[in-house]
């Protein structure tokens, strides 16, 4: 269901970026044809630079999201495996969600292990089993993992025993892809000009042309969901990761928990006031705001609370629960 909607209000914005500008275009241009005689050679020139560049900028992020990222994916693994802080996780469940027949055994699994303060943390995985019989990954059995030093490169863990590995046929496949888009992209200009320029060149460029709309609109979406994911929780899931994997867990006493009158998705913000003891023995208070589930509304009634705080900055903390599903 989840996946059904997030398809549908894909296409609806790619309907808005591509064919809609186009349509608009056309239909206008067919009703009252311009007259390029009057049109500055150097306006069209410009245009046609501006448009260059907001497809080189928009065909420069598909390849680095659809290509490069594989290679930079590989390349931190790599790096984490040769400079990776070691510890040893302990099990504590595994279930198996490959179908049968499946290259690999597919198990989701629940980790225990030290973070970089030495604080127990439990760590949620998806790991595919190469060698399902040596019946590695089951619950109760200890595994060696590698944690990053500095908590900046994805993944911020892996297995010791993993291997970073690139299908070739896989890659060619995606390059061939973002080729084909280069290729329509190319063919529009070509398409254009040819039918447009009436023997006056580029002069036909205008500020409403779909080849400056449409990369514009695709690049504004993208600017536009990087804002949103960075207000909604973006910046807020950085800083808890750097929390999980650096700092101290301890408990703290609950001062006060207040509604801050925001709600999402009918859930209430609340405001935690929290005071606790931190590793240089300094009473310290800070507050958490969180979206409560309105049938845990007995956390708010909770005296005490575990929490985790960094050693820098012992202001930054985060509920343990919180933590489990940050990976």
């Amino acid at each position: 269901m989840r996946r059904g909607f997030g398809l549908f209000w894909m296409l609806f914005m790619l309907f808005y970026a591509i064919p809609f500008p186009m349509l608009l275009y056309y239909n206008i241009k067919s009703e009252d044809p311009p007259e390029l005689g009057s049109t500055s050679p150097w306006l069209a020139l410009g245009l046609l630079t501006v448009s260059a560049v907001l497809w080189a900028l928009l065909l420069a992020g598909y390849f680095k999201k659809w290509v490069l990222s594989n290679f930079i994916a590989k390349r931190n693994i790599e790096r984490l495996k040769a400079h990776g802080i070691r510890r040893l996780a302990e099990i504590r469940s595994a279930v198996k969600i490959s179908k049968d027949g499946s290259r690999y055994d597919t198990y989701e699994l629940r980790l225990a292990f030290k973070n970089l303060a030495d604080s127990e943390i439990i760590q949620k995985t998806v790991v595919n089993d190469a060698r399902p019989s040596e019946r590695r990954f089951e619950a109760g059995k200890k595994v060696e993992v590698l944690i990053d030093r500095e908590i900046k490169h994805v993944p911020y863990f892996t297995f010791a025993s993993s291997e970073a590995t690139i299908r070739p046929l896989g890659i060619l496949l995606v390059f061939l892809g973002w080729i084909a888009v280069v290729v329509l992209v190319v063919g529009y200009y070509v398409y254009s000009y040819q039918t447009e320029n009436i023997g006056m060149g580029w002069r036909f460029m205008a500020f409403w042309h779909p080849l400056i709309i449409c990369p514009a609109v695709l690049l504004f979406y993208r600017g536009l969901l990087r804002l949103i994911f960075n207000r909604i929780g973006g910046k807020r899931l950085d800083e808890a990761v750097l929390i999980k994997y650096k700092g101290i867990r301890t408990t703290a006493r609950l001062i006060s928990a207040s509604q801050t009158g925001t709600y999402i998705n009918e859930q209430p913000m609340v405001r935690f006031q929290l005071e606790f003891t931190d590793h240089l023995k300094r009473t310290r208070r800070a507050e958490i705001k969180k979206i409560v589930d309105l049938l845990d509304l007995n956390s708010v009634k909770q005296e005490t609370a575990v929490i985790f705080y960094l050693k820098e900055h012992p202001d930054r903390i985060v509920f343990e629960a919180d933590l489990e599903e940050i990976s």
